[in-house]
């Protein structure tokens, strides 16, 4: 089997960035995807705060892969453009100082009961600006599927990519299910634009389980590019999987399926351990 790296929003793990290190360290994973560290997200981060996490990620000997950023998740006719815009600009300063060299991000909310299609102009408008503010950063954008943004089905993601091709795709298998996108048919529409894959799957009522267990076709797609991309692959573990909450999440799994009340798990960080454990299953 072809080599890959496996990285984490080992947020889903613990909030520290200390409890982030421990359960990448233990699951033996390559870096972060970092999204948020002691609740706060990424793309807030002060240029010291972002020096703190690179430095403490290096004596760890880890690394970070990509930044998780929030960016294009904003409502398409949003008067707020502008401020999003210049967070963008401070979030490509951030990847540098923490030496990510790819930024994970969105297309736009579309407004609920309208045709995405009324949008196309102005979202490609829109990305068209973040595309010209990375030229020559160095910084890979990559564009991941998202239930209600514009770029959520395979053939609006299929659009994206055609008309940028200096960005390229996260391909997240549970997304799809979730908006009714079948995985294998969306994976060869997509998969000579996408750069990595976020892992996690899901149920057909889009209820998130491990990797291997729901119906996003997750070890067929990630042997296949696999062998597409070689030493290049890489991963991101993208846990999102149920922590027993007491008495009341007790009572609230009478109304969950069979398979999901087998992944519910004590904590955040055996939650984490075990999306891990799962993924890597799939690929033997």
């Amino acid at each position: 089997m072809a080599q890959y790296k496996l990285f984490a929003f080992a947020d889903e793990a613990g909030a520290s960035l200390d409890e982030q290190i421990a359960a990448m360290k233990r699951n033996g994973l390559d870096g972060l995807e970092i999204r948020f560290v002691d609740g706060k997200n990424v793309a807030a981060f002060t240029v010291e705060e972002a020096k703190e996490v690179k430095k403490k990620m290096d004596d760890a000997g880890l690394v970070t892969w990509s930044i998780g950023s929030p960016l294009g998740k904003l409502e398409i006719d949003s008067e707020d453009f502008p401020i999003h815009l210049d967070t963008f600009k401070h979030t490509l300063e951030l990847a540098h100082i923490l030496g990510a060299d790819h930024l994970r991000m969105f297309s736009f909310y579309t407004p609920k009961g309208q045709s995405p299609a009324d949008y196309k102009e102005a979202v490609m408008e829109k990305l068209g600006a973040f595309v010209r503010a990375a030229e020559g950063s160095g910084i890979l954008l990559c564009h991941e599927n998202e239930k209600g943004i514009y770029g959520d089905v395979a053939s609006r993601c299929l659009e994206i990519a055609k008309a940028f091709p200096s960005m390229r795709l996260v391909f997240d298998p549970a997304n799809f299910v979730q908006c009714g996108q079948e995985t294998l048919s969306a994976w060869q529409m997509l998969k000579p634009y996408t750069h990595y894959m976020h892992i996690k799957d899901a149920l057909s009522d889009g209820s998130i389980v491990p990797a291997g267990e729901g119906i996003g076709n997750v070890a067929a797609i990630a042997k296949d590019y696999l062998a597409m991309k070689g030493g290049a692959s890489a991963f991101t573990v993208e846990p999102h999987l149920k922590v027993f909450g007491g008495l009341g999440e007790l009572e609230r799994q009478g109304e969950d399926s069979a398979v999901e009340k087998a992944f519910v798990f004590r904590t955040n960080g055996e939650a984490f351990d075990a999306a891990c454990s799962y993924f890597r299953k799939t690929l033997l």
